[in-house]
């Protein structure tokens, strides 16, 4: 699948954030930021639903891919800490 905003395909996550910010998205607010504690995660999570619920079509696709992102940064750090 692939993942293109404002015309350009993102080849990984660190260029969905550049092309993110292009659009007006805040990337660090929806993917998050390495080190955070769950309960700084919550918030920031809270914060960016409602943020998402205000932005335009294109903006809240980039939102949404950047959340999938950072979730699944999360994901594969977790599994290594266990592995």
């Amino acid at each position: 699948m692939k993942t293109i905003v404002a015309g350009q395909e993102a080849l990984g996550a660190e260029e969905l954030r550049e092309l993110a910010l292009g659009v007006g998205v805040d990337a660090e607010l929806f993917a998050g930021v390495p080190g955070e504690s769950p309960e700084e995660e919550r918030a920031r999570l809270d914060v960016a639903r409602e943020v998402e619920r205000e932005l335009d079509l294109a903006a809240r696709g980039v939102a949404r891919r950047l959340m999938r992102a950072g979730a699944e940064r999360r994901r594969v750090l977790a599994w290594k800490a266990v592995a």
